[in-house]
């Protein structure tokens, strides 16, 4: 990358979008991979992911920084991976406050920011057919489903952590599809935040650092691999790759939806999470008029961002 790309100014623009990647990668339910398609950046991301090969190593393995650096977009890749950790690190206590406190109008605001999303997708592809509906309608459907499942309760193994590493993984670069969900329905989210709180305070067992560097090696499998099939989609068949990415917004906004009540008050000491059902606007035990504004505020939100997106695109092209 030359010029503008690669300015300084980019780079705080890249960290800033890392940021708002991380904030959404913390909420099930919510995917960074969604905010990186708001924001233009998401072909770039998992081109840049996809270069991280064989070719990579050897140029490295040369000393060819500068080619290695162009090579696989280190540049940009490592702004924003600062920015993710950042905002994971950062408002981490915030979003499980809101979510803890606030639920119906933080998922009023996500909801309405993934609603306007899914529409700003579907105007990438230009000419829709029977193939894009068809696509867009099975992964709606797909996401519908995957977001109605609960969360298990299982004693993990360690092929288990490995499996849900790369399976989360491969869901937070899909837009409409949580990792965080992924691990919470895996059995595995609390298990996995646990450990890292745990080493945060002092708490270093063997147990705890092998299982994280597991979990990590299946997070590089998952995302490594799963980054080449979606390049290869996206340049191969790339109206019907975002009209299926455009279903799985579209269909993962039943997790988000901010009219609940709560089931079965005794799940959450079973999972260690409060299972909800979906009610009509008036059923809601919150009102309805509060998220309603967040739909509002978080559509507003959305259409902000994508100007925000086009303008950075523009500017580095």
């Amino acid at each position: 990358m030359d010029g503008p790309a690669d300015s300084p100014l980019n780079d705080v623009k890249n960290v800033g979008r890392g940021l708002l990647m991380g904030a959404a990668d913390i909420v099930p339910g919510v995917s960074g991979g969604t905010m990186a398609l708001i924001l233009g950046i998401y072909e770039r991301l998992i081109a840049a992911i996809s270069h991280v090969d064989v070719e990579l190593l050897g140029l490295v393995k040369d000393r060819r920084w500068s080619d290695a650096i162009e090579h696989a977009d280190l540049r940009f890749l490592a702004t924003l991976l600062a920015g993710i950790g950042a905002g994971v690190v950062s408002l981490a206590s915030l979003m499980h406050y809101l979510l803890e406190h606030e639920m119906s109008a933080t998922f009023g605001a996500f909801f309405g920011l993934i609603l306007v999303s899914s529409w700003i997708v579907s105007k990438l592809i230009e000419n829709w057919s029977a193939v894009e509906g068809a696509a867009a309608a099975l992964g709606a459907v797909f996401a519908f489903w995957l977001t109605g499942l609960v969360p298990v309760a299982a004693e993990p193994s360690l092929l288990y952590v490995f499996a849900s590493g790369a399976v989360a993984i491969c869901a937070m670069i899909l837009p409409g599809i949580s990792g965080a969900f992924i691990l919470l329905i895996m059995g595995m989210y609390y298990h996995v935040t646990g450990l890292l709180k745990g080493l945060a305070s002092g708490a270093v067992t063997g147990e705890a650092i092998s299982t994280l560097v597991i979990f990590v090696a299946g997070c590089l499998t998952g995302i490594l691999a799963f980054s080449r099939v979606l390049r290869f989609l996206l340049d191969r068949y790339h109206s019907v790759t975002m009209a299926v990415l455009c279903g799985f917004m579209f269909g993962s906004l039943r997790k988000i939806w901010p009219f609940k009540i709560e089931i079965d008050p005794d799940s959450a000491k079973k999972f260690k999470e409060r299972i909800f059902e979906n009610v009509w606007p008036w059923d809601s035990p919150d009102g309805m008029l509060i998220p309603l504004v967040m739909i509002a505020v978080g559509i507003g939100i959305g259409l902000a961002l994508e100007r925000v997106g086009a303008a950075g695109s523009a500017e580095e092209h």
